[in-house]
């Protein structure tokens, strides 16, 4: 009896490990051609899916103002230049002279949300009446947020180098 189960599996084995007869498919279609035009389509996609705003674009020249504690309101203008191929970045130039008084605004704005800017760069203040118009620069990354639906957007570190309120805002 084992000797018959021995030769059955044997059987089986020569069976199973046979050589099988293959055919060749002509019709191959190359499967690295198919595979590299999604990827095209795909890395296309999501350029200009990257590319686009979450927010409102803000290119273009707004309306740049400067209010101490006293009545005394400035405004000159500031410039948005959009990066490209970037969403909500843009390079930010700007200033604000009348007479005496001056604030300059270089650097790098990314909007974050409806209500909310990022700034990293330099704002710059000269102000006859804080430290006798002693240059006070404010560097960093600093917030500016709208509290009026994104309409004025008003730079949150008001402290300046006197220890004195001062208003700096972005109209759009």
């Amino acid at each position: 009896m084992k000797n018959i189960l021995i030769l059955a599996g044997i059987g089986i084995l020569s069976f199973s490990c046979s050589k099988k007869e293959t055919t060749e498919v002509n019709d191959k279609v190359d499967s690295t051609k198919i595979v590299d035009s999604i990827n095209a389509a795909r890395t296309k996609l999501n350029d200009s899916i990257k590319s686009q705003n979450r927010f409102k674009d803000f290119s273009g020249s707004h309306k740049f103002f400067y209010q101490n504690d006293s009545s005394s309101k400035y405004s000159g203008s500031v410039k948005f230049t959009k990066i490209e191929g970037e969403r909500d970045n843009y390079n930010v130039a700007g200033s604000i002279k009348s007479g005496s008084n001056s604030v300059t605004i270089t650097g790098f704005m990314q909007v974050v949300s409806a209500k909310h800017m990022n700034f990293t760069g330099e704002i710059t203040q000269k102000i006859p009446e804080n430290d006798n118009g002693k240059p006070y620069t404010r560097k960093g990354t600093k917030t500016f947020a709208s509290k009026d639906g994104g309409k004025t957007y008003r730079l949150q570190d008001m402290i300046n180098g006197s220890g004195f309120v001062d208003y700096i805002d972005i109209q759009y």
